[in-house]
């Protein structure tokens, strides 16, 4: 009988990373007496913690010092094996690299992550997955562009400064020092399909989250707006409709226009890097998980994602998953493909306690785990 485990949960946000909730899982199982083996692959669905996943995996962190959201320098990482590297654009411009008194939602920029696309491709990234979640930037990716060496003229001639709001005054761009990117294969890891513009697009759903007034809103607007058309009659195609291009501020918009990138969900992405479909063969059950296991959560969340390639493994696997809280109903679980799910909010009501005290109640719900599942 098949008798191992796989542990693939995602970050509880707040509290504890994915690896760490594996790290817990897997002790909490050796401490409730299971001793067949156990498997650590952390998963992530395209936001912070994707270059974290990766490197779980067998990949390799490269660190640098990029131009962080509001111009002071940061170290971020992206990961690399073999001619494929991981891009997190939360790693230079996340909003977890900014104070909440120091969100800039009208000049935040997004050229760390064209910084980061150079360094790989210069180390001879050939595939290159661009995870496109949890930034601090609403620019359009416009700061990628100028990173990779496009120039952004205002209406006075002189270059224009960083941010979303900016882009209102943009009379001209250059990209004839652009480099020479054709040769490399883009992936945008993300699973918004929302358009670049409009009441959907990326100012107006996303751009509160970073701390944009609606009078911020607007402008921002105003801005991609502007941006949008100046560099679609530059490059000759039209990308601002297309889903996914109001990921990550606008992204998204970048990375389909001037790099060609396809858009795959994040979890499908990673899963296929981590050779999941391999991992599950021979597998007992399954154990993921992530923060809050919610509505939002049935909408190409991590643990749905895998959840599903599990149930489509020959033979099926079965999935139990692990939250902080579950506020979904059994049918939901269900339908989502687990077959159980764990919150610690079962062990301990208070939510403060549990974020504090996550990793040894972890353990003690991965206790409840084997004693249901394993025994």
């Amino acid at each position: 009988m098949a008798d191992r485990v796989l542990l693939a949960p995602d970050k509880f946000k707040g509290s504890l990373r994915a690896t760490e909730v594996a790290a817990r899982l897997s002790a909490g199982l050796t401490r409730a007496g299971f001793r067949a083996e156990v498997v650590s692959l952390p998963v992530a669905d395209g936001g912070d913690g994707t270059v974290d996943a990766a490197v779980s995996a067998g990949y390799r962190r490269v660190e640098l010092e990029v131009r962080g959201p509001v111009g002071r320098p940061v170290t971020a990482a992206f990961a690399l094996l073999d001619e494929t590297a991981v891009v997190e654009a939360a790693q230079a411009c996340g909003l977890t690299l900014l104070a909440p008194d120091e969100l800039a939602p009208l000049t935040a920029t997004s050229r760390g992550v064209g910084e980061l696309i150079l360094a790989a491709t210069r180390m001879g990234a050939k595939r290159l997955v661009l995870a496109v979640g949890g930034v601090a930037t609403t620019d359009g990716g416009a700061g990628l562009l100028q990173a990779l060496g496009a120039r952004l003229i205002g209406e006075s001639g002189s270059g224009l400064p960083p941010g979303g709001a900016e882009l209102a005054r943009l009379a001209t761009l250059d990209l004839s020092q652009v480099a020479d990117l054709s040769g490399v294969e883009f992936l945008l890891a993300s699973d918004v399909n929302n358009p670049l513009l409009g009441p959907s697009g990326a100012a107006a759903v996303y751009g509160p989250q970073k701390g944009a007034s609606p009078r911020d809103v607007k402008l921002l607007e105003a801005g991609l707006a502007r941006w949008a058309d100046v560099a679609e009659e530059a490059c000759g195609a039209t990308a601002r409709d297309a889903p996914g291009a109001g990921a990550a501020g606008g992204l998204g918009f970048a990375a389909l226009l001037f790099l060609g990138a396809r858009m795959r969900p994040g979890i499908e992405l990673l899963l296929e890097m981590l050779s999941f479909g391999e991992q599950l063969d021979g597998a007992r059950l399954v154990i993921t998980g992530e923060g809050s296991l919610d509505a939002q959560s049935l909408h190409g969340k991590a643990p749905v994602g895998v959840a599903r390639a599990a149930a489509a493994h020959d033979p099926p696997v079965p999935v139990v998953a692990v939250a902080g809280i579950c506020s979904l109903s059994p049918a939901q679980q269900r339908d989502a493909g687990f077959a159980a799910c764990y919150a610690l909010t079962d062990l301990e009501p208070d939510v403060d306690k549990c974020i504090a005290d996550a990793g040894p109640l972890m353990e003690r719900l991965a206790g409840r785990v084997a004693a249901d599942w394993l025994g």
